[in-house]
């Protein structure tokens, strides 16, 4: 047993050390004092991501979102890449799977770096283009996020595909031309299955247009267009667009599933189509005044017509008096600057909004009162 100096004599040492630690850092006074709160260990790399995927053609499309900003150069949360993984089975195998079994039996398939940019998308997507063998299989994907110092966060979901090999190629040869209703688009349909069976498994076309070569299309069918052309009555003359076609098959469990896309096409239509000639002019007479009426043109730019006459036929039609100074939006018109007992002749032309301008009409006449 101690004296009281001794123990005296321990508790100034005892003393004197915690003092030293804390000038060391304040983390390990804990050990000197009081305890606090344990704490959990602070996460190393960002949480999971969740990850979807689908079948197009002869590839799994991945797609997952990703933070909206990453962690500063210096933090260990700083994403420097992302490790795919995929574990190939035979579809006979059972389906279920635990996250131990897809670590210690998956395959890292790609490492996509990341870069500052990547984080101002909402979404990345990779494509695992597939080789077909004989026996059908089932494909477990996941992702992990990798830090600077390849620290891993924990795997993303696991998706399961079971991918179809009666889906079609793409098609192909799309072409692209302007008319004045329609971008008219052609294509020929695909001769065989990504896995080259044949005859092509094929339900239909889908349709898709976008405004750049970066953004993703827009489809423009409700349903599977079953012909091999498809005009688009949609558009602007005068914007530039691009096109691309895929084929649709029908999967494993009867959902459609899309080709990869064919050839794209860009075409920036320019309205140079004159409108048809007005037609079928009439003409009545009463005191006072003579009036026209014709049928609205086809055409749905029309911005208007314009009224012409004379009191000689055989006059050539540049010669012929302009009636209406500005264009007549109406289908009808009053002609209130006649003289009894003469006759006058008439044509009309339209004019669209680009300012291209119909043949005439046919020549009608009639005498006032």
């Amino acid at each position: 047993m101690e004296s009281n100096g001794g123990m005296h004599s321990s508790r100034l040492k005892h003393l004197a050390l915690c003092v030293l630690l804390v000038t060391v850092g304040a983390g390990v006074l804990n050990g000197c004092g009081k305890r606090g709160v344990p704490l959990p260990p602070k996460e190393k790399v960002l949480q999971r991501v969740a990850l979807e995927g689908y079948q197009r053609g002869n590839q799994v499309v991945l797609s997952w979102e990703m933070p909206e900003s990453n962690a500063p150069k210096s933090s260990v949360l700083n994403i420097s890449r992302i490790d795919v993984y995929r574990l190939a089975e035979p579809a006979t195998s059972d389906a279920a799977l635990t996250e131990e079994d897809f670590a210690n039996r998956s395959s890292l398939i790609t490492a996509i770096p990341v870069t500052d940019a990547d984080f101002s998308k909402k979404t990345l997507i990779y494509k695992d283009t597939l080789q077909f063998a004989d026996q059908a299989a089932r494909l477990h994907y996941a992702l992990r996020f990798v830090n600077a110092s390849g620290q891993k966060a924990a795997y993303s979901n696991t998706i399961l595909i079971e991918p179809s090999t009666k889906v079609a190629s793409a098609p192909s040869g799309l072409t692209v031309e302007a008319s004045q209703d329609a971008v008219r688009l052609k294509w020929q349909p695909p001769a065989a299955n990504v896995d080259g069976s044949t005859p092509a498994s094929i339900l239909g076309y889908d349709i898709y247009r976008s405004n750049s070569m970066k953004a993703p299309g827009k489809l423009l069918n409700k349903t599977p267009v079953t012909a091999t052309g498809y005009d688009d009555e949609s558009f602007v003359f005068g914007k530039e667009y691009f096109y691309f076609v895929r084929a649709v098959s029908i999967g494993l469990q009867s959902e459609p599933i899309e080709s990869i896309e064919s050839n794209i096409v860009t075409i920036r239509p320019m309205d140079v189509f004159v409108p048809s000639a007005p037609a079928a002019l009439t003409v009545a007479a009463s005191p006072g005044t003579i009036a026209l009426f014709f049928a609205i043109n086809p055409e749905k730019d029309i911005a208007g017509y314009r009224i012409y006459r004379s009191m000689d036929d055989a006059l050539p039609k540049d010669k012929w008096q302009l009636l209406t100074s500005v264009l007549q939006k109406a289908n009808t018109y009053q002609d209130t600057k006649v003289e009894p007992g003469k006759t006058y002749f008439y044509y009309v032309t339209a004019t669209d909004t680009a300012g291209n301008v119909s043949p005439p009409s046919e020549v009608v006449h009639e005498t006032a009162p």
